[in-house]
């Protein structure tokens, strides 16, 4: 290996550890060689176990996720989810009608509801359902269907359905994965195609989803970056990708 070799490779890892991930198109530009030499390079680091290659570029984690129950993923970065969720709440209207996804960010966001006057929300998520129905000012509408054990939350086409025949102002949505080419995804495919009709129900999609679902994807595919609104994160998110979000037309907000 001689030593321009080197040096590319130094600059590589230095830049993913920076940033946790890294375009060929950026690099190609810093170190002003060809995108086939930018591909060798990630793919010999990926072998040396550096860095793992994904489409377009490559991340520090393993950008592939599987599937977890939800009484694993609630232990994980606990503050980050529940400071999103209290962001989140603000845009929580009263004699609102809003969509609530699965997941554990916003069953957080069910938690920090505080609206006083009259709310109606439609939820796929038991677990969301069980923390808003103790509120009498609250219609909950539950999403019936297939439960699934994992997320503990319901597919199929009777939610499907539903959803097929309703119009919500806001859509709430928890992710596995934010890929800037892939877009959004889960690891279950049913409940992905139930997003996508819960996105089509809603005039506008927000996103809750904590720095760690960046530059990460799953089997099941939502939708692209082009058809959500916005996405609240926590700042552990790498600021080379708020340009790419922000070209997109989506609103990035950041909490501390």
């Amino acid at each position: 290996m001689n030593s321009d070799t080197m040096k590319r490779h130094q600059t590589i890892l230095r830049k993913i550890e920076e940033h946790k991930y890294v375009e060929v198109a950026d690099l190609c530009k810093e170190l002003n060689v060809s995108a086939v030499t930018i591909r060798k390079d990630l793919k010999f680091l990926e072998e040396k176990g550096l860095l793992h290659r994904t489409h377009g570029g490559a991340s520090l984690d393993d950008p592939y996720i599987s599937d977890r129950s939800v009484n694993e993923k609630e232990k994980i970065k606990v503050e980050e989810k529940s400071t999103i969720a209290k962001e989140a709440a603000k845009r929580v209207k009263e004699h609102d009608s809003i969509l609530i996804a699965s997941g554990t960010t916003v069953q957080a966001l069910a938690k920090a509801i505080e609206v006083k006057e009259k709310l109606t929300v439609i939820t796929a998520s038991l677990n969301v359902a069980q923390e808003l129905i103790r509120y009498k000012h609250i219609d909950v509408l539950q999403l019936g269907g297939y439960v699934r054990h994992s997320s503990s939350s319901v597919v199929g086409v009777q939610a499907a359905f539903i959803l097929e025949n309703i119009s919500c102002s806001k859509l709430f949505l928890g992710v596995d994965g934010i890929d800037l080419e892939y877009g959004l995804s889960t690891t279950h495919l049913e409940e992905a195609q139930l997003n996508q009709k819960m996105i089509k129900a809603a005039e506008r999609t927000i996103v809750l989803a904590d720095s760690s679902k960046f530059g990460k994807k799953s089997f099941g595919r939502i939708c692209s970056l082009d058809d959500i609104d916005e996405i609240i994160t926590d700042s552990g998110i790498s600021k080379s990708i708020l340009p790419m979000l922000e070209e997109k037309g989506i609103v990035v907000t950041i909490v501390d």
